[in-house]
């Protein structure tokens, strides 16, 4: 087997379009030895528009745009980036692949072309699943210099090559070859046919989905029965105690620490105060830490900070 890692640019990409000037391709054997390296230039058919992720600042390529226009269309080399991609002694790999296989599905409808069929992997899910850490997506250059890994960014073929050569570094480490890698964490490829595109997966990724899934669930519970208590509470609060005009108000970390949360609020309206979601509203709020929109908006508004582990003796002896 052998590996294509490959990196796409683009003059301009909007929602439905996306017009490649540069296809850069590393070909290389299972011991990430190069056998070809190349960047294919194409002309766009159309200006440059280039932005960042954002949609602000310019990005700027190492290429002389006026040079494209000498080149030709991407018709012209889709038959080749075809075969390439395509071939069952290639193994495709990419850094943020979906982006640059979606640029690929782009181009094929906006030329009437059919569809790419392959399979892909992915640099920066490898980092993922290596790491374990599926809520962060780094780019190709935090990922290469973690790896001591030195290129040229924005130049297709260095892009790809970089790419190779973070591949490379991630299988040294973990004592595998790419194969290895895919068996170790229990990932299995993205692939592109009849224009539809899915995406990589793994058991880690599973596991990690469903265990936010959970952690949504569970705080929609403890939301739930925290204002349950409250809403049914609010009204039999002591008129005149010494909490009287006290609005109150938690971090959501507190809120959903029902058994906490629900023994303070009592005490607060058996001290005649009220309570409020809106950190805007209340002249006192309580959480274990400072930090966060809640805190901020509290105390923009006047309100005064107590931290949880303080305020026992002044609400009844709550255990923080």
């Amino acid at each position: 087997m052998q590996y294509v890692f490959f990196d796409i640019e683009c003059a301009c990409v909007f929602k439905s379009v996306a017009k490649i000037c540069a296809f850069g391709y590393v070909l290389t054997d299972e011991n990430f030895n190069v056998l070809e390296r190349e960047d294919i230039l194409l002309n766009p058919k159309g200006k440059f528009h280039l932005t960042d992720r954002k949609g602000k600042e310019g990005l700027v390529l190492p290429y002389e745009y006026e040079d494209f226009k000498k080149y030709p269309l991407f018709p012209s080399a889709y038959k080749r980036i075809k075969t390439l991609l395509e071939s069952k002694e290639h193994i495709v790999l990419g850094h943020a692949t979906l982006n640059d296989v979606n640029y690929l599905n782009l181009e094929t409808k906006r030329y009437k072309l059919p569809s790419f069929r392959f399979f892909w992997h992915d640099t920066q899910f490898f980092w993922m699943n290596t790491a374990n850490a599926y809520g962060q997506q780094l780019g190709l250059g935090a990922i290469a210099e973690q790896l001591g890994v030195e290129f040229t960014p924005h130049r297709a073929v260095d892009d790809a090559y970089a790419t190779m050569r973070v591949c490379e570094a991630m299988c040294k480490r973990e004592g595998v070859d790419v194969q290895g890698l895919l068996l170790k964490y229990g990932m299995r490829a993205g692939r592109i046919e009849n224009y539809r595109i899915s995406q990589p997966t793994s058991v880690g990724l599973k596991k990690y989905l469903d265990d936010r899934h959970n952690e949504r669930e569970a705080h929609h519970r403890a939301h739930e029965e925290f204002y349950r208590f409250v809403n049914k509470n609010m009204h039999r609060r002591k008129k005149g105690g010494n909490l009287e005009g006290k609005v109150f108000c938690f971090s959501k970390e507190l809120e959903d620490e029902v058994a906490t949360s629900v023994r303070l609020v009592k005490a607060i309206f058996d001290g005649g105060g009220r309570y409020t979601s809106r950190p805007g509203e209340c002249n006192v709020y309580i959480a274990r830490d400072t930090g966060g929109m809640r805190y901020q908006n509290a105390l923009q508004s006047g309100a005064a900070f107590i931290p949880l582990d303080s305020i026992e003796d002044a609400l009844g002896s709550v255990q923080a």
